[in-house]
């Protein structure tokens, strides 16, 4: 086994297909995307060469996509802000070894295997007008003057999108990180109990500087996954009211499929990519410094 494992014909054997699906499913389509987004075209007839026009609307005729961006970014602020802490705290509780340890684990990351469709149908149970959970609540408790038209409502639509996004994978980061802590050997937490180190001294000194390798990583995930989002705000909202919740994708999606528009469209996906790529640079610069100081330890 171990003469298998070395040899570089066995490796390749087994990476190749792997690699040439890659190339077949993911590099050749966003190479075509990317010369789509410098032509005018609809799809079936003559493709007119217009260079970076198509990315010029998008900044300064698309009326839609300034917007969208904008709401990518109060997405990714929930990410960063919300999910994440919250994630992080429930990891670093279940790794003290609590009660109930592995079915909390389990509970906690069902939402991450539900369809993105069965997710956003139950919110919208929850934030419907007339039948929704929320102002079933509300009523209860005698507010009606906090109900309110959540999904119809410009300046609630895509909030309501959003709860559901950060709600869905704090399980996902919940297990990156709680098998991060776990990954920790003991022996910094003996060394610090012999020292009289507190829990927040250890928290802070001991497994936030270990976990920054983990933390970057879900770092990355989130942002990532809130600038190509699309799923739920699609059936949710489906962008609307009067395009208020309207992300990059949704855009993307209605000028490829609805209007015709392959070389606008490809331009908004290829604007995605690049958006996305810029991004997880930028994160893994940032987190480069702490990865040093949790190597060094």
């Amino acid at each position: 086994m171990d003469k298998v494992l070395s040899s570089k014909r066995y490796i390749a054997l087994f990476v190749v297909p792997a690699f040439l699906i890659f190339i077949a499913f993911a590099i050749i389509p966003l190479i075509v995307t990317g010369v789509y987004s410098f032509f005018e075209y609809d799809g079936a007839g003559e493709k007119i060469f217009i260079g970076f026009q198509n990315y010029i609307d998008l900044f300064v005729k698309d009326e839609y996509f300034i917007k969208a961006l904008l709401n990518t970014l109060i997405l990714a602020g929930a990410s960063i802000l919300i999910q994440l802490p919250i994630s992080l705290t429930i990891a670093l509780i279940l790794a003290k070894g609590v009660k109930g340890e592995k079915f909390f684990r389990t509970v906690y990351f069902v939402p991450v295997v539900i369809s993105s469709m069965v997710i956003g149908q139950l919110w919208l149970k929850v934030f419907n007008s007339q039948y929704g959970l929320l102002n079933v609540v509300i009523r209860f408790f005698g507010a009606k003057d906090f109900e309110y038209s959540w999904l119809s409502n410009e300046s609630t639509a895509f909030l309501t999108t959003v709860v559901p996004s950060v709600w869905q994978y704090i399980g996902y980061h919940m297990l990156i990180l709680y098998a991060g802590i776990k990954s920790i050997s003991s022996d910094y937490y003996e060394a610090a109990q012999i020292d009289g180190a507190n829990n927040f001294q250890v928290a802070s000194k001991i497994t936030m500087p270990l976990l920054a390798p983990v933390i970057k990583t879900c770092t990355v995930f989130a942002l990532v996954g809130s600038l190509r989002a699309f799923d739920l705000v699609y059936i949710m909202t489906g962008g609307g009211p009067n395009r208020a919740s309207e992300v990059p994708a949704t855009l993307m999606y209605n000028n490829l499929f609805r209007r015709g528009l392959y070389g606008y469209g490809s331009a908004q996906a290829f604007f995605i990519v690049i958006e996305c790529i810029v991004v997880s640079i930028i994160v893994n610069r940032i987190f480069k410094k702490s990865e040093n100081n949790a190597s060094a330890i």
